[in-house]
């Protein structure tokens, strides 16, 4: 065989540059090792709670929560949903009603031409005064000449007021006298309208004089005024209910010609005025009674 030829000086000359390039190889790595093991640091944290996550057993409430929706589900499927209703309480009503409501505020000269509002309403305050001179002359503790005044005594004649046949005084705190030596003929009359007064009167006749004496302050006597004082309030509150109902009518008259929705506006108003009336009776009630049980 023959010998293998010597290396050539290129050969030789190369390996100091093959050992620089190495040297610069394992440099690089290094740096590439260097960084992923910071990133590594970086996402272990994250990676460690994600495989605890996988790990970690489940709960019985988690169980029953699915299982439940899961029963939910079913049930929805079998069963077709059916429309609810949902009906108002007693109480959900009762805070309606005391819900404040819009009020109507109509100028009485704009609707002149369908109905008078000021005349309306002038026949219900007249209602009202009624009552209150009701009240004042006749349902009072003491009695006096003046609570004698408006009693109706049925004559032939018809109706009059007792001051009309009759001289009414009062002698003493205790005693009021009705003279009716004008109307002689009407003293059985005035007798008997005063007893059914409901003023507790017992009268007593001399000739044509009634003697009425005034009945002691009793409880009885108050609780007996009380209820004089609610039948009052409540044909008064008749009377208000007769001017409400007649206008009313007179409105529908003139539905042929006016819209709906001005009529509907002016029948708010009416019932408005007489809301007002009624509550405005209610109070005098109230003082009232009040004043006659002390």
């Amino acid at each position: 065989m023959a010998p293998a030829p010597p290396p050539s000086p290129r050969s030789r000359g190369s390996f100091p540059s093959t050992w620089g390039d190495s040297c610069e190889c394992s440099q690089v790595l290094s740096s590439v090792m260097a960084l992923g093991l910071r990133c590594f640091r970086l996402v272990r944290p994250v990676f460690c709670n994600y495989l605890a996550a996988l790990t970690r057993p489940i709960s019985e409430g988690t169980l029953k929560t699915v299982s439940g929706r899961q029963n939910d589900h079913e049930q929805s499927m079998a069963s077709p949903a059916l429309p609810v209703r949902h009906f108002a309480t007693k109480k959900a009503k009762a805070k309606g009603k005391g819900q404040f409501q819009t009020r109507v505020n109509l100028n009485a000269a704009l609707v002149e031409d369908i109905i008078n509002l000021e005349e309306v309403d002038e026949e219900m305050k007249s209602v009202m005064e009624a009552l209150k001179d009701n009240f004042n002359k006749t349902i009072s503790i003491r009695t006096s000449p003046g609570s004698l005044d408006r009693i109706t005594v049925v004559t032939a004649n018809g109706k009059l007021a007792l001051n009309q046949i009759g001289q009414i005084s009062m002698k003493s705190p205790h005693l009021i006298l009705v003279n009716m030596v004008s109307f002689p003929e009407c003293t059985a009359a005035a007798i008997k309208a005063i007893r059914e007064s409901g003023m507790n009167l017992n009268p007593e006749v001399e000739g044509t004089l009634i003697r009425v004496p005034i009945p002691k302050v009793t409880r009885e006597h108050r609780e007996m005024m009380v209820k004089l004082a609610k039948q009052n309030t409540n044909k008064a509150k008749d009377s208000l209910r007769k001017v409400r109902t007649n206008a009313m009518n007179k409105l529908k008259k003139s539905k042929d010609k006016v819209s709906e929705d001005t009529i509907r506006l002016i029948e708010k108003q009416i019932s408005q005025m007489a809301d007002d009336t009624v509550a405005e009776l209610d109070r005098h009630l109230a003082v009232k009674t009040k004043e006659l049980l002390g």
